[in-house]
């Protein structure tokens, strides 16, 4: 671990200053032509349904679109693929890694793509924004390149505030980390090095194309011996940036700001709800809904995405920020209020479901069909009676109007008469287990409580 660090910075101290959103200044012309963004999205899961939804919403021509799928999410990797390939703009990293909440793969993640970003023939980018599928555009991609076109020049990222030492009590800096087996172990303490300041946040940013190359390819010691520090910290990505930054001849370019609102409740966020996965407690923001529409709209700072979203908790949020940005739909749109997301995929293999949750699928699958067979008349057609073939093909969890509404089971079958195999879908609706024995006022009280 390095001792200490040299300082490029011209300036003392911490840097911080902050950039207030001036509509007057928004409205003015731009110099020069409209910057482009690279835009790196990091995903894992399934929800491809709701990462497409993103992809629309921040999509411009201009722009150049390059997705991590972590290692382990096969599924959401396929859909990735195939969306890809109906845009030139849009890559997926050839390569794939594990990537764990607080984990050094997640830097190695960031600097590796970076280098891929500033390789690609054609990409001339001026901005690299980093998004997760939980992000959500708050302002339009006009007023996006029209503001980051009058500060070219600025690197944007989120500092903690002015409490270092704080600071590097609870980020864990002042502990040597290592992860191993999908896991960041607390291998004892250590010093921070002299010489710079350190700083950090928010691992969600905005960086100009000159920072990114001076981080990928400059023999400067600060960076290479930050790198080796960096690589046994607990979340890395939340301080090497600003760091580096901070204490690098570009020191002034630094906004103390990454253009993102985030919904932070800590009494419901910080838990120490990934003590599996690190040594130590984290926090996680909570998911925007609908009653939390005004803070979207805050107008005091600079902001044009937010996080987080998740369409399985509530999308009607999502429905409203559509409208605020876009305008609403035309009518008669399909399946605006609906969504649907992977739990089993065939191609997952057997392996994708526990033997409790396959076995639970097909019976049902098995059940539906003989619904299906006892429900139709006597004289009919027996070409729709059918027998199921293997294993469901996939289970979709189903919801609408932010209700859940069940399992959607897709199933290879074969009709008991000679015919072709036919794949059949099968809607599981859950049904309530409360049955009331007596009509008391408490009996009432109890229903209402379902």
């Amino acid at each position: 671990m390095p001792k200490a660090v040299p300082r490029h910075c011209q300036r003392a101290g911490k840097i911080s200053p902050g950039i207030q959103w001036d509509e007057v200044r928004a409205q003015q012309p731009v110099d020069g032509p409209p910057v482009r963004v690279a835009y790196m999205l990091v995903v894992h899961g399934r929800a491809i349904r709701q990462l497409k939804r993103l992809l629309k919403a921040v999509y411009h021509e201009q722009h150049f679109f390059y997705i991590h799928v972590d290692k382990r999410s096969n599924y959401l990797h396929r859909e990735v693929v195939e969306l890809a390939r109906q845009y030139d703009n849009v890559r997926v990293t050839p390569w794939r890694m594990v990537t764990i909440w607080g984990g050094a793969s997640l830097l190695r993640m960031y600097l590796r793509s970076m280098r891929d970003l500033l390789e690609v023939p054609g990409w001339a980018w001026d901005f690299f924004i980093n998004l997760s599928a939980t992000d959500y555009p708050t302002r339009t991609n006009e007023e996006l390149v029209a503001f980051l076109s009058k500060n070219r020049d600025k690197n944007f990222l989120k500092s903690h505030g002015r409490d270092n030492s704080r600071f590097i009590k609870k980020q864990g800096l002042d502990r040597l980390f290592h992860e191993c087996d999908s896991h960041m172990w607390r291998l004892g303490e250590r010093q921070i090095p002299a010489g710079i300041v350190v700083d950090g946040g928010s691992d969600w940013f905005v960086l100009t194309r000159s920072f990114v190359e001076y981080v990928v390819y400059t023999d400067d010691p600060l960076v290479a011996q930050l790198r080796q520090f960096y690589m046994y910290t607990l979340l890395p990505a939340e301080s090497f940036f600003h760091t580096v930054l901070e204490n690098s001849p570009a020191c002034e370019s630094l906004v103390d700001n990454n253009l993102r609102v985030t919904n932070w409740n800590r009494k419901l966020g910080c838990k120490c709800q990934y003590k599996h996965i690190v040594d130590w407690c984290g926090c996680s923001p909570n998911d925007f809904k609908p009653q939390d529409f005004l803070r979207l709209q805050q107008v005091s700072r600079p902001t044009f995405f937010a996080r987080k979203f998740e369409s399985t908790v509530n999308q009607e949020v999502l429905e409203i920020l559509d409208f605020h940005l876009y305008g609403s739909y035309p009518p008669g749109t399909p399946a605006l209020k609906a969504y649907w997301e992977n739990t089993y995929d065939v191609a997952d293999g057997p392996s994708g479901l526990s033997d409790v949750m396959l076995t639970a699928y097909t019976a049902f699958a098995r059940l539906s069909l003989r619904h299906a067979t006892t429900a139709a008349s006597p004289l009919a057609n027996p070409l729709c009676r059918f027998e199921p073939r293997g294993l469901p093909s996939s289970v979709h969890l189903y919801f609408y109007d932010d209700h859940f509404q069940g399992y959607l089971v897709t199933q290879a079958v074969q009709p008991s008469a000679q015919g072709p195999a036919e794949t059949l879908e099968m809607w599981l609706m859950p049904q309530g287990l409360l049955k009331l024995l007596g009509r008391s006022d408490q009996a009432s009280r109890l229903q209402s409580l379902e």
